[in-house]
């Protein structure tokens, strides 16, 4: 699963998986297109993988086209920004549906449209992975936009590698269980709250940010040449079960 000459865009690339499969992507060759939020998470990431990095808020649609037509014809898609506000489902706001449903799902689909321009006017071939999560397979209390925005992402993954396909373009989605970013540290450090999960999961534990990066680098490579439309569940069994 080398990536040598391969470009590779990684949107919420700052932090968290994003950040995570930057790294293991650069490390395997790969010239990576970091587009994030935060011009700091950026600065940080150019110093420890060198690449590309492109300042945009997912959230503002001409800025995400502007970004992705920046970022210029690459080999590869990975969709991981993302972000939650935690809402009820009679206290939820707009402005928390527009944030939630605006990074999540239109600005991941906006993004798939671009790249997929460029990759068509190239001659076709490459691969997208969306991260999505097991919310938009289970309901949990407090995320009803960010359950719908990920489960609206897996849907939207099978339409585009049902379209794509003829251009030689796979699409696929990652969906992890609780990953142990630092932000998911602070908040699941509470054993009351945390064990109750746990429990849910077959193998014990939550998952690494390197280890949904790694599955990232196995959709993306060719050892997955055959595999679109897909969504494999990173979440150590929770589904399943």
């Amino acid at each position: 699963m080398q990536f040598t000459g391969k470009r590779i865009i990684v949107t919420g690339a700052g932090k968290g998986i994003g950040r995570a499969t930057a790294t293991l992507l650069a490390g395997r060759g790969a010239e990576i297109v970091a587009l994030a939020r935060t011009a700091a998470d950026l600065d940080s990431l150019r110093a420890d993988i060198g690449g590309q990095s492109i300042q945009v808020d997912l959230s503002d649609v001409a800025a995400t086209r502007a970004a992705i037509r920046q970022a210029g014809t690459c080999d590869h898609l990975v969709n991981s920004a993302g972000t939650n506000v935690l809402e009820s489902v009679l206290e939820m706001t707009q402005d928390g549906y527009e944030t939630v449903l605006g990074i999540n799902l239109r600005g991941a689909l906006i993004a798939c449209q671009e790249f997929a321009r460029m990759r068509v006017e190239a001659g076709g071939g490459g691969a997208i992975v969306n991260i999505t999560s097991i919310a938009g397979h289970r309901g949990f209390v407090n995320h009803l936009a960010y359950a719908a925005s990920k489960a609206g992402l897996e849907g939207a993954t099978r339409v585009l590698a049902k379209e794509l396909g003829a251009h030689g373009i796979r699409v696929n989605a990652l969906a992890p269980t609780i990953t142990l970013t630092e932000l998911a540290i602070e908040a699941w450090s509470d054993e009351a709250k945390s064990a109750p999960m746990m429990v849910r999961h077959p193998l014990a534990r939550f998952a690494e940010a390197d280890e949904v990066a790694a599955s990232v680098a196995m959709l993306l490579s060719d050892d997955s040449r055959m595999i679109s439309g897909a969504v494999l569940p990173v979440d150590g069994g929770f589904l399943a079960v």
